[in-house]
């Protein structure tokens, strides 16, 4: 009698541990089912008119459709990237804040910078990897030369002379540049701006004289013959300007440098609420115009799922680390 006392009273422990084992599953997966409950701010840590900003507003307009909520771009740029980064590290986890990242803020600053006032592995939730762009050497069409070889001439009769901007310290349009510096031999120097599009604004007025450019932002200024197209960072040439050659082939061999950009949520945010924040990103990624809309600017648009994006992350901090060391970059 006791022994089946004794078990009826462990079943009923069990489920009652089971029981509330489910309600404090509860509220986590009301959350993720209710989400998004407001508005969605994509934090983008460079200035308006750049690539990650461009980018940004391309999804952002259709997640803010297919979500359901408004989606809120906020541009927080200084310090390579790091100022936006860190904001969205320390916020709350609940999907509603994400960060636009690129190879810089997680690849390249953490080989870079010193000291991080963040982890760009431990502190983030990646969501998808969106787009891969090439990085284009353009120069102000007043400058004395109008070829790859031109410019390394130019610039070895000329030390120190030709100025290329960038969109701030450890950027892969910082780096481009820098093992451009290193590869072809020529003494150049960097200005760095915080972001993309006060660096072009200075090329387009002859205050710099090149600019390895994420594409996006500088393809519009080529096609109005505002900027001159001297290649492309990448091994291959771009579908968007077949014309123009590759950074190799124009006579700096075995030169290659790509840019990538990424959703990424803090880090603790509910593995549901990632779900379907990568669902409607990847939704988006498909759609024809939103594709059109990325390939037009010379983006080639990406998609995976997180765990693919985090292995992506980490292969790239190697790639990028060895090149900040080769490079001898440094930031503070």
């Amino acid at each position: 009698m006791s022994r089946t006392f004794s078990s009826t009273r462990r079943t009923l422990t069990l489920a009652a541990a089971s029981a509330l084992g489910l309600l404090a599953l509860t509220p986590l997966a009301a959350q993720a089912q209710a989400f998004p409950t407001k508005a969605i701010t994509i934090i983008v840590p460079f200035s308006a008119g750049g690539t990650t900003d461009i980018l940004a507003r391309v999804l952002g307009q259709f997640i803010s459709k297919d979500l359901g909520q408004p989606v809120i771009i906020d541009n927080r740029a200084g310090a390579g990237g790091n100022i936006g980064t860190q904001l969205v590290a320390r916020a709350a986890p609940d999907g509603h804040t994400i960060l636009m990242g690129t190879v810089g803020t997680h690849a390249i600053n953490q080989s870079l910078y010193p000291k991080l006032a963040f982890d760009p592995i431990k502190d983030f939730a990646p969501l998808t990897r969106v787009a891969l762009v090439p990085n284009l050497l353009v120069a102000n069409p007043a400058q004395p030369f109008k070829t790859v070889k031109e410019l390394m001439a130019y610039a070895k009769a000329n030390p120190g002379k030709v100025t290329f901007g960038s969109s701030g310290s450890g950027t892969s349009i910082h780096l481009s540049g820098e093992l451009f510096k290193q590869m072809a031999g020529v003494d150049i120097q960097h200005v760095a701006y915080k972001g993309s599009a006060p660096a072009v604004n200075d090329l387009l007025g002859n205050h710099i004289a090149i600019m390895f450019d994420n594409m996006p932002s500088a393809i519009g200024h080529v096609k109005a013959g505002k900027l001159r197209p001297l290649a492309v960072t990448t091994a291959q040439r771009s579908p968007a300007l077949p014309d123009v050659p590759t950074v190799a082939e124009a006579g700096v061999p075995g030169y290659e440098a790509t840019s990538w950009f990424g959703l990424l949520a803090p880090a603790k945010t509910p593995a549901p609420v990632v779900a379907k924040l990568n669902a409607a990103i990847l939704k988006a990624l498909a759609d024809p115009d939103v594709k059109n809309k990325l390939l037009e600017q010379g983006a080639e648009p990406a998609g995976e799922t997180p765990a693919q994006f985090a292995a992506f992350i980490a292969s790239e901090t190697v790639k990028w680390g060895k090149i900040v060391k080769q490079s001898g970059a440094t930031a503070q």
